[in-house]
């Protein structure tokens, strides 16, 4: 039993020996019933058996209250929990034998701590934060009463001959993309991006904003019975499965309103490093196929390829 997760109001060393008199209280109480259960046993005569049986059994009873003493006295010394104890019942788990196993009360006790000094450096730091709130100066003060010009909004809507040239000048920066843009549902662009003989990317826009991607092989089938792209159907493929999860994340990295041509440029140059997806190998185990997939995933940074387990 771990005595460091005890009440800080219970005498250790008080406990520590009121432990071994509960042991000796025990011995003492078995010896009176195995004195019972033998009887008057090994004395020739009744009266030697008597005589004999009588002082053992005398002896063992004193020595039950000689220790039952012993552990009251001790009792007395160990003291009482700390009765505002911040776990509450949850101080049982310490008495429990298998604490090497199951250390459950001494994580709770180190997830307490933590808890408590995580919710002071938090006070810490808003009272921090409101210290260094925005307040007006002398000369602001003087000029409150103009009214000052409202911002206005960026609006999320651009012109579709502005989002055509964006994506005419990406694709002629990549002369192994090619990319087809068409609006079947008013203003909004949708892009089939096929990238040489490898796959072929279909994306929704908004804007010049990239809603949904997804990823098929290059000889699958990415139109609907009416013609139109299919933005709902997921490839049959496990690999490009993975490309088109890799391609959601990389629209969360490639993040930036005030530049929506940036982000698609970022975007396309991060999708055209797949041109080599069943060729280069792992950076980090140098294998080519992993569980049977190739390299799926691509660094935001250096475009370099990983499996999906190498690169965490």
């Amino acid at each position: 039993m771990a005595y460091g997760a005890l009440s800080p109001g219970v005498n250790l060393e008080a406990f520590s020996q009121a432990i071994a008199a509960i042991q000796a209280l025990r011995s003492s109480v078995t010896r009176v019933f195995d004195c019972l259960k033998d009887g008057m046993r090994n004395k020739e005569t009744l009266e030697g058996r008597e005589k004999g049986f009588m002082a053992a059994f005398q002896e063992s009873l004193h020595s039950v209250s000689r220790d039952l003493g012993e552990l009251e006295r001790l009792s007395t010394l160990v003291g009482k929990p700390s009765e505002n104890h911040p776990l509450h019942n949850s101080g049982l788990l310490s008495l429990d034998p298998v604490q090497d196993k199951t250390p459950l009360y001494s994580q709770l006790l180190q997830a307490y701590k933590w808890s408590n000094k995580l919710q002071y450096h938090a006070g810490l730091a808003s009272g921090l934060l409101n210290q260094q709130s925005l307040k007006r100066s002398a000369n602001q003060m003087g000029v409150s009463a103009k009214r000052r010009p409202k911002a206005q909004p960026t609006t999320l809507v651009l012109p579709p001959q502005y989002v055509d040239d964006v994506i005419n000048r990406i694709d002629r920066m990549f002369p192994e993309m090619s990319i087809q843009l068409s609006r079947p549902n008013g203003t909004s662009a949708m892009l089939l991006v096929t990238l040489g003989k490898v796959l072929k990317v279909i994306v929704v826009m908004r804007s010049l904003f990239i809603d949904r991607t997804i990823v098929k092989g290059y000889n699958e089938n990415v139109y609907t019975e009416d013609g139109k792209l299919d933005i709902w159907s997921k490839s049959n493929y496990q690999v490009f499965q993975k490309v088109t999860d890799h391609a959601t994340t990389a629209l969360l990295h490639y993040q930036l309103p005030q530049m929506p041509d940036v982000v698609v440029r970022s975007f396309m140059t991060w999708l055209r490093s797949y041109i080599k997806l069943f060729q280069a190998p792992c950076q980090r185990c140098g294998k080519f196929l992993q569980d049977g997939l190739p390299p799926t995933w691509r660094d935001f940074r250096t475009l370099e390829a990983f499996h999906d387990t190498c690169r965490q």
